[in-house]
């Protein structure tokens, strides 16, 4: 078996990022649940438990970045790097329970709406877009390279246009009297951030289970390894994400003249991250394939199914 790593970037360290938007986010939710508490506004105190839900899942963004740092071992050859992708699933998921149980509560209070202070709400989601802006921006260079990051920095850019409708819903309040408005703006609140976070839980839940990394097309990877010099076809083929920010393939390439050079394996590895930014490459070169082929190959170097329905990892080497 003949591998080829590239580990010539540790990937980028956000935890000064971290640390302040955690800071930062603490800071603003004990501000926005006590006043709205203190006023009675639904729209505030639902605004409230998202962000104290988005600074869980930067605690747990934060985790997963760290433990995916963390060096391999004996009983963990890969490291910790799926952490990350569990703490975005986790994050995902946390944020869908508890817009449910928004929405709930916002049903419930339409049937009673209760006056609000406006001005009190207007300028606390003031407040709210500033904070949420400033986090955002901490996250706004690795939002393309790595999953994980790409969701601190979308819920916090979330949070931020959030706020915005929290304002526009104190100001109409203040103007026109309509109380039903703080429970619909609730609402709205919760199906906007449902959308935004859905597909993050569908993202991370498809890496979870290996599957195939946005960015990777299936074909076109069995078609580069088979034009190499040499190989017949491929009898093997996997490709996965190690974590947010690295993916893995292993294949076993049918070469009927005999085992390939170091060279071969080099071109082969320097070609997969080219073209498809795959950084973990193991290669397995055999005259005659002795292992049952994959379901997902056929003979003669056609796929019989069409490429996994892929999802956002984008890799850094490690």
């Amino acid at each position: 078996m003949s591998a080829g790593h590239d580990h010539s970037h540790a990937p980028a360290n956000f935890d000064r990022a971290f640390g302040i938007g955690i800071a930062l986010n603490i800071a603003f939710v004990a501000i926005e649940a006590f006043y709205g508490w203190k006023i009675n506004s639904l729209a505030l105190l639902a605004d409230a438990g998202h962000n104290l839900s988005d600074v869980i899942g930067l605690v747990l963004a934060w985790g997963g970045a760290l433990a995916g740092r963390l060096r391999p071992d004996a009983r963990h050859t890969y490291g910790w790097k799926r952490a990350s992708i569990l703490a975005a699933f986790i994050n995902a998921l946390l944020l869908l329970v508890a817009m449910g149980s928004l929405a709930w509560e916002a049903v419930h209070r339409l049937q009673t709406p209760q006056a609000v202070e406006g001005v009190t709400i207007m300028v606390v989601a003031g407040i709210g877009i500033l904070v949420n802006t400033a986090t955002a921006l901490l996250f706004m260079r690795g939002r393309e390279s790595d999953l994980n990051i790409r969701g601190a920095f979308l819920h916090m850019a979330a949070d931020a246009l959030v706020s915005a409708g929290v304002v526009v819903a104190g100001g109409l309040a203040l103007w026109f009297g309509w109380t039903w408005l703080d429970p619909v703006v609730s609402l709205l609140i919760a199906a906007v951030i449902v959308v935004g976070t859905w597909n993050l839980f569908k993202q991370s839940l498809h890496l979870l289970f290996d599957g195939v990394p946005e960015g990777v097309d299936l074909h076109a990877v069995q078609a580069l390894l088979e034009s190499l010099p040499g190989v017949q076809r491929v009898h093997d083929l996997h490709v996965w994400a190690m974590g947010t920010s690295e993916i893995a393939m292993t294949a076993h390439l049918v070469m009927p003249q005999g085992h390939a050079d170091d060279a071969f394996l080099k071109h082969a590895t320097d070609e997969l991250h080219e073209h498809f930014e795959i950084e973990h490459v193991t290669i397995q070169v055999v005259r005659v394939p002795f292992t049952p082929a994959c379901a997902t190959l056929a003979p003669a170097g056609t796929l019989t199914t069409p490429p996994t329905a892929a999802v956002p990892v984008h890799p850094h080497a490690h």
